[in-house]
């Protein structure tokens, strides 16, 4: 199995990235704008807490898309590796260790779907709490699961900082995604830090969501190179 994996060709691994990359994108697209904008309505637990009952089935079907998010992560820690080992090897692999530490931080704040639905659920245990009280606590961990991913940020932070690094010395990867890849790397740590840091965050999130939008697609127009064009590594 490890010989196999070891065989794995850089062109086959551009492939194989480019193709995680999109499955990601579209599965992030649908949780985060499909499910998430049509139950959430900010501040209000009760109203939420209908819409989620409403549509229960909708928002179970978030936690499966989260996790093929994840698996697609493990599989670009593995490809981005073969692809990028010939630059700098033991770069390389702090690369794709600090996104393996990510994709386990954002996994396990997935937790926190689970306790909304059994908040949820009408168990009988659950009847010591007013229904007021039963929607607070939903909300609490709903609203706890974006930190989470926070945590995890300032880890893929540097995880891209290395990658657009990797991919600007490599040669036969455009320097404009390496760029690109820096930049949307301090736009992650200076986003996940000013969340902690800044009580006002709110009054700043308008131009964070801006800059994000500039440069959260770095990864998906690099993985779109890479189904579309490959990679030819001039292997030493």
């Amino acid at each position: 199995m490890t010989t196999r994996i070891a065989d794995i060709s850089p062109r086959k691994a551009a492939r194989v990235t480019g193709f995680a990359f999109i499955i990601m994108t579209i599965s992030a697209i649908f949780t985060n704008f499909f499910v998430r904008q049509r139950l959430i309505v900010p501040g209000d637990a009760a109203t939420t807490a209908n819409n989620i009952m409403a549509n229960e089935l909708l928002f179970r079907s978030s936690i499966p898309s989260w996790i093929i998010v994840l698996t697609c992560d493990v599989v670009v820690v593995l490809t981005l590796y073969i692809l990028l080992k010939p630059v700098n090897k033991s770069l390389a692999l702090i690369t794709a260790w600090f996104r393996l530490v990510y994709t386990a931080i954002h996994g396990s704040a997935l937790i926190n779907l689970i306790f909304i639905l059994q908040l949820l659920s009408g168990a009988d245990y659950l009847t010591v709490f007013e229904t007021d009280h039963l929607h607070a606590l939903m909300l609490l961990f709903l609203n706890g699961r974006p930190y989470g991913f926070l945590i995890g940020s300032a880890f893929f932070g540097f995880h891209l900082f290395l990658l657009g690094y990797l991919v600007y010395k490599s040669g036969y990867l455009p320097r404009i995604f390496g760029v690109w890849l820096i930049s949307a790397s301090l736009f992650y740590l200076i986003d996940s830090s000013a969340n902690f840091l800044l009580p006002n965050y709110e009054a700043y999130a308008a131009i964070f969501l801006l800059v994000g939008f500039a440069t959260g697609f770095s990864e998906l127009f690099l993985g779109l190179w890479l189904l579309v064009k490959g990679v030819k590594v001039q292997q030493p």
